[in-house]
Parts: C-alpha cells; structure tokens; sequence
C-alpha cells in the first residue's frame, strides 16, 4: 500500500515537471517582448483612467502612443500639453499644443424657464429616465436632471444645482476628458475650446422643435429665429433643424448675438460684469429771491 502511494506521488512529479518544463520552452518560444517605452510613457500619465483620450485606460493609451508614427492626434486631456510634452521627451519626437476643452451643459431649462407637466417616480437615472418617456416637462430635448452627469464625473467638475435643477460646471476643476458628455443620453453635455480668459459665447439650448413649440416648452429655449445669425459678423452661428449652434472655431467673442436673442437663450460665459452706471443727482433748484411789493400811497 504505501509502495502504490508512494509511486503515484513519484508519477505525477515527474509529470509535473515534464508540463512545467514544455510550458517554460513554449513561453519562450513565443514570448511576446514588450517596449520598455510603454512603461516610461504610462509614468509620465495622470494615471485617471478616465478614457478621455479614447483608449480603454493609461496603459492602453501609451501603448498607442508608442505604436504610432506620429503623436499629433493622440492627446491625454487630464494632463493637458504638459504632459504630452515629457511623453514626447520619452519618444524623442515633437508634441503638437492643443487647447484646452471644457464640458458646457446646453440647456438653460431651468425649474422657472421649464414647468413640470408631470412627475418621474422611478430609478434615479437619466438613461432610465430618457428609455421610458421624454421627461418631466414639455421640452424632449433638454436635461433630465438625475445627475448621470455628475457620477460619471472622477474630478468632482460638475454639481446639480438644487434651484434650477440644472448640471453646474467648474471649469477650474474640468478637464476636458468627456465623461460627462458620453454619459448624457439627450447629448446636451458639449466640449469646447474656451477664448481668452476662459471666456465663450454658447447657444444653451438643444431643443430642435420649432419655435413656438419650444418656446412653449421653455422660456429660454432657442425658436430659430436666425436673428443671430444675420447679426453675427464672423459667420460663426448656423442655424439648422430649428436650433442656432455657435461655432467656436470661428466666433470672436464679440457678444452681438447675444443682445441679438429674444430669448436670452445666447449666453456669454466667463465675461466681466459691467459696472453699473452711476446716477446722476438731480442739482438743486435755484432758489428764487423773494419780491416784496411795495406799498404805493395815492
């Protein structure tokens, strides 16, 4: 008995080794040699995984930018031209700047622009929400308000304002990678670049119903009046499908559609407030002397 016990233990030894010693030849054989370029380059990432630069992850990304003959197009937006400049170094090749680009949410129906015409009780969730119905008001195109945004959001960018029930963006914390615009199912979640100081001039509005209906939907909605158009002198707004759309590739900034809109649905971000004009204090009336009649004796 224990002879028997004692040779099967010796058997699968042997055959343990036998398998351990083809495995070690094969993997050899067919040992895949990795670019030690690929590591330095994931060292230089922010390591946020984000998917903003359109590959799976940090790794999947130096992967690609080590893969590629030229690393104009590939660009990680978490960390920004700093950080394709050192992942340039490593390559011993030439980075191409990008703008920065921020997240705005295109959509001014806020609870006063946009009245309920109903009230959603289910799952808190804005693809939910978009699958069932087209929302709580009368506007099929505007934000669903549960916040799908702000959980897909890894930098702590973006926050529902409670009062207008609105996505708010912190462009200070925003880094462009585009989580948030993915995660909308209405698509009113846009990047864009921003002008000097920060600054644009953005259609807040998506709806692509015609102008009475929209504007029925919501106070603040665009009625494709083309008014802004005409007035744009740089050609920078179209308008198509009912909704005027802002070219920001174009737009100077000079704000001439903005005063242009009738419905304020043209909004100028980041701008300087103009200083109240000081009112001028009516000067005092003269006053006039006093004429005493004289006393005539006849």
């Amino acid at each position: 008995m224990d002879s028997t016990i004692l040779a099967t233990i010796v058997i699968l030894t042997l055959i343990g080794i036998v398998v351990a010693v083809v495995l070690f030849f094969v993997a050899q054989k067919f040992k895949v040699v990795e670019d030690e370029r690929i590591d330095k380059v994931e060292a230089c990432l922010p390591g946020a995984n984000c998917g903003g630069c359109g590959s799976a992850g940090c790794r999947d990304f130096a992967q690609r930018v080590v893969a590629a003959p030229e690393i104009g197009s590939l660009f990680c937006p978490v960390g920004g031209n700093e950080v394709m400049q050192k992942v340039a170094q490593v390559l011993g090749r030439e980075a191409v700047a990008q703008k920065k680009m921020v997240a705005v949410v295109r959509c001014s129906g806020t609870c006063e622009n946009r009245p309920r015409t109903n009230e959603y009780d289910g799952y808190a969730s804005c693809k939910v929400k978009a699958a069932l119905y087209s929302g709580d008001t009368g506007c099929r195109y505007g934000c669903l308000g549960c916040g799908d945004c702000v959980a897909a959001c890894k930098f702590g960018a973006i926050r529902m304002n409670p009062e207008t029930g609105l996505p708010e963006v912190d462009d200070t914390k925003c880094t462009g990678c585009g989580a948030c615009a993915s995660a909308c199912p209405r698509g009113i979640i846009e990047l864009r670049t921003t002008g000097p100081k920060n600054r644009m001039v953005v259609v807040l509005c998506n709806s692509k119903d015609k102008g009475a209906v929209a504007r029925k939907a919501c106070k603040a909605a665009c009625i494709g009046c083309a008014k802004c158009q005409k007035v744009c002198p740089f050609e920078a707004i179209k308008v198509e499908n009912n909704l005027a759309y802002i070219d920001f590739n174009v737009c100077k900034l000079c704000t001439k559609c903005v005063s242009e809109c009738p419905t304020g649905a043209i909004h100028k971000i980041n701008f300087p407030e103009k200083p109240a004009a000081p009112v001028e204090k009516a000067a005092p009336a003269a006053v006039q002397p006093e004429v005493k009649a004289k006393e005539v004796t006849v």
